[in-house]
């Protein structure tokens, strides 16, 4: 009893981390039909977004850090899904359709961002923030004119390198005048920890194991946003123009629809639960520029076994995979095989965390020639679309 207890809750917190990280490519891969390669890196800047409130909170001292974790969530979505918003609008929007242009646009994307990261200190972020108040405002202003669009091309020639060479120079006044106060690397390219609050430290004893709260809170987090996303899809105005969106573009722009920007909100509300799951992600290690790496084929995953665009599929692929993922990689497996010597011995040759996903691998690459179109495949016109 105590052996299949701890496979359950192992299995479920397994399956809650990717699903909680699932969820916003489920959106956006799954809805939008856009392979979002930075995905990862939505997650990874969530993470980071904890870790400053975190270092914030600290500072503040008292019993205010026990708290920062509630302030880290709402946080850590709005940074990712205005990341994910500016994405969509400067990038994305131009290529829908092409899913090649697409994937290549989005991993140069999760290049930048990983850079970013290692890179960005106070010079930096002013030379951005100088840049686009130049080069911006001034399109804002200029908008106004009757004949901008003839000008447009001839504005966009002369404003976007000098305001990039008022930037850059204003950047290297400073760097030179400063030097490292304002040059010095926010974090680095090593990796950050984020501590836990207390009440998230240590575990629930139940009979001979012990269930981290960590998890506990990850699979209730989960919980709450799979909650979350139904009702604003099933119950909301904006959910309605979603799903109608996704089911017949062409029909949602013709009933007035403002299609371009169901686009963006899609997008930012994907982008935007890659942040909270980096909050939670954050919670069980280190963080640094590769995190949301290790979590993005895991993703992509879990929602083509799940079934595109089926929020049920990635919820049971999740625990399916997690569940799957324990078993083998503890070597639970081949203990319960032991009285058939042959495959003890073969599934033991699996019983490491890497091998353990070899043969999940394996397993879904068999399961995906039988079921090309996941667990819960796509139904009505939309498949013949």
């Amino acid at each position: 009893m105590a052996v299949l207890l701890d496979v359950l809750f192992n299995g479920l917190s397994i399956g809650a981390v990717l699903l909680i990280a699932a969820l916003g490519l489920a959106i956006v891969f799954g809805l939008m039909g856009v392979i979002n390669l930075a995905h990862g890196e939505l997650m990874m800047l969530g993470a980071y977004t904890t870790f400053v409130v975190q270092n914030i909170f600290k500072a503040l001292g008292g019993t205010m850090f026990e708290s920062y974790i509630f302030f880290a969530l709402p946080l850590a979505f709005i940074v990712a899904a205005a990341a994910g918003l500016i994405l969509e609008r400067g990038a994305i929007r131009f290529l829908y359709g092409r899913p090649l242009e697409t994937l290549l646009a989005t991993w140069g994307v999760s290049l930048i961002l990983q850079q970013f990261v290692r890179s960005v200190n106070w010079v930096l972020i002013i030379g951005i923030v100088l840049f686009c108040l130049l080069f911006f405002g001034a399109m804002w202003i200029l908008r106004r004119r009757p004949d901008f669009d003839r000008i447009r091309n001839w504005v966009v020639t002369v404003m976007l390198p000098l305001s990039l060479g008022v930037a850059i120079s204003f950047c290297s006044f400073l760097a030179q005048t400063y030097k490292l106060a304002v040059t010095k690397p926010w974090f680095g390219a090593q990796n950050v920890d984020v501590t836990a609050p207390k009440w998230l430290r240590g575990g629930l004893p139940l009979g001979t194991i012990q269930l981290p709260y960590a998890r506990l809170f990850i699979i209730g987090l989960t919980i709450i946003c799979i909650v979350g996303i139904y009702l604003f899809l099933q119950r909301s105005a904006w959910g309605l123009r979603i799903r109608a969106v996704t089911q017949n573009r062409s029909m949602s722009s013709c009933l007035g629809i403002p299609t371009a920007k169901v686009d963006a909100m899609t997008f930012a509300l994907g982008s935007g639960l890659a942040g909270v799951a980096g909050c939670a992600i954050s919670l069980l290690g280190s963080v640094g520029p590769n995190t949301g790496q290790n979590y993005v084929v895991d993703t992509f995953m879990v929602v083509v076994v799940g079934g595109v665009g089926k929020l049920v599929g990635t919820i049971v692929a999740a625990i399916a995979i997690g569940t799957a993922n324990y078993l083998i990689g503890s070597g639970t497996l081949a203990l319960l095989l032991t009285p058939i010597k042959p495959l003890a011995d073969f599934f033991t040759i699996f019983a490491t965390t890497s091998m353990a996903k070899v043969m999940v691998f394996a397993l879904i690459i068999a399961f995906l020639q039988v079921r090309p179109a996941g667990m819960f495949p796509q139904k009505g016109r939309t498949v013949d679309a």
